[in-house]
């Protein structure tokens, strides 16, 4: 199993890949890559802003950097991703796509002002055109990444905006230090210090006013990403236009933010306020309705789980709410340690991905490997059974504020939060079947009268 308790991510044949195919080669060319990236991009950063400018740089560059990975991280509690991924994401974002930015940005630059003989037109031009072109380019390819190589990691709109708006973290984060650092060398020069120095300006508007901004613009490319996770195989189409779409919306709203500085004086504060506050309050509802809304599939696709014996009758209830799942988890470490709450942490997120995979499989966008990940996942949870069915059977009696029945389609009433023996197995009427494929897929077996892929056989119960 690999080291973060994921379920395996392929068949065992895989282990026998060629030597440029195997994880451990990838990954270390991975981090070797992003090593010299960062190596080069702090040279760089520090050749313009001097050593004591650059840590001054960073020092106010760190500031924002923890609450904004915070809340990503938040929006993320449903369903959260490895941790790997947000490194990853940060350290790109950080190393390689700033890197990218600062030597393509000088060199069209330069390109420009040597061809029109005017240094101020083309700064106003990289500016506005060739930065977010390149920039959102070079933050949109570790999102690129994420959804080709860690595609189960991968599955909607709330992973795209996580994974977009921590890499945007971290190239802000190296853009700030550039910015800041020039600032205070500029006030060494001219000798201002306080509220009126340049420093206490810049920190203002990038610090104080826009951490969100980098984080705003490269969002749209991952919904973008998000929703063409939640397209069916065949929607090869849809997963292309539709990134490329958030990625043209992303750097538009970027060229719009750049150009902001010459509508005028108040050009500035007309752009933040007519665009970039709606933009983010918008985004902000958008993501959290998502989250909301998978809680609300979780309760919604858990209960046939329950009728197949592989989940207790508290469960889809305690699952369903973050204010249970919370509780669980407390429970868990108040009862049996720290190592218990990780194992009902674990527990919460497995069934998170069944819930949401199954509901993919019901509206016929699941993969070819749908029948594989759902055994996985069902097997990961039988596994951690012990220590996160008593948690959760806790959480849902302190939490659930009237009876609960179970939804009268799968044909039992047992209320969420009361006692029942863990061994109930509900079988289903045998006299139901009908000879239809479950899911679209032509050649599955006659589907039940509710969405279940199993009969109620549980094979690990002795």
């Amino acid at each position: 199993m690999p080291p973060d308790g994921m379920p395996p991510e392929g068949p065992a044949g895989l282990r026998h890949a060629r030597w440029w195919q195997r994880r451990a080669i990838r990954a270390a060319a991975l981090v070797t890559l992003l090593a010299l990236s960062g190596l080069v991009i702090l040279a760089l950063v520090r050749e313009q802003t001097g050593t004591e400018g650059f840590l001054v740089g960073l020092g106010l560059a760190t500031l924002p950097v923890p609450l904004l990975v915070a809340a990503f991280r938040w929006l993320q509690r449903v369903q959260p991703g490895p941790w790997r991924n947000l490194l990853f994401a940060f350290a790109w974002g950080a190393c390689a796509a700033a890197l990218i930015a600062i030597v393509a940005n000088s060199f069209a630059t330069r390109w420009i002002a040597t061809a029109t003989a005017d240094p101020t037109s083309a700064d106003t031009l990289g500016a506005t055109v060739i930065a977010p072109i390149v920039e959102e380019s070079a933050k949109a390819a570790a999102v690129l990444l994420v959804f080709l190589f860690r595609r189960r990691e991968f599955t909607g709109i709330v992973d795209g905006v996580v994974i977009a708006g921590v890499t945007a973290t971290g190239f802000a984060f190296t853009e700030n230090i550039l910015y800041l650092g020039s600032a205070f060398g500029t006030d060494q020069l001219n000798g201002d210090t306080g509220l009126a120095s340049v420093t206490a300006a810049t920190f203002f508007v990038r610090v104080v006013m826009s951490p969100f901004a980098h984080p705003l613009f490269t969002v749209l490319t991952g919904i973008g990403f998000g929703i063409a996770a939640l397209s069916a195989d065949r929607q090869n189409w849809r997963r292309v236009l539709l990134p490329l779409g958030g990625l043209l919306l992303a750097m538009g709203l970027h060229a719009l933010w750049n150009g902001s500085a010459s509508f005028g004086d108040y050009g500035f504060f007309a752009v933040y306020a007519a665009f970039m506050l709606p933009a983010f309050g918008l985004l902000t509802w958008l993501v959290i309705w998502i989250r909301q809304r998978g809680l609300r599939i979780v309760r919604a696709e858990l209960p046939a789980y329950v009728l197949a014996g592989w989940l207790s009758a508290p469960e889809p209830y305690a699952l369903g709410t973050m204010r249970a799942r919370t509780l669980a988890r407390d429970y868990a470490s108040y009862a049996q340690g720290k190592a218990a709450a990780r194992t009902v942490a674990q527990y919460e997120t497995y069934a998170t991905s069944l819930a949401l995979l199954r509901h993919r499989g019901r509206k016929g966008r699941a993969g070819a490997d749908f029948v594989v990940r759902e055994r996985e996942l069902l097997n990961a949870l039988w596994e951690r059974r012990e220590a996160a069915r008593p948690a959760l059977a806790y959480a849902a009696r302190v939490t659930a504020p009237v009876l609960v029945p179970m939804p009268p389609q799968y044909g039992y009433q047992q209320p969420y939060g009361y006692p029942q023996p863990y061994g109930y197995q509900q079988p289903y009427p045998q006299h139901q079947h009908q000879h239809q494929p479950p899911y679209g897929y032509p050649h599955a077996q006659p589907a039940l009268p509710y969405p279940a892929p199993y009969p109620a056989y549980n094979p690990y119960r002795g």
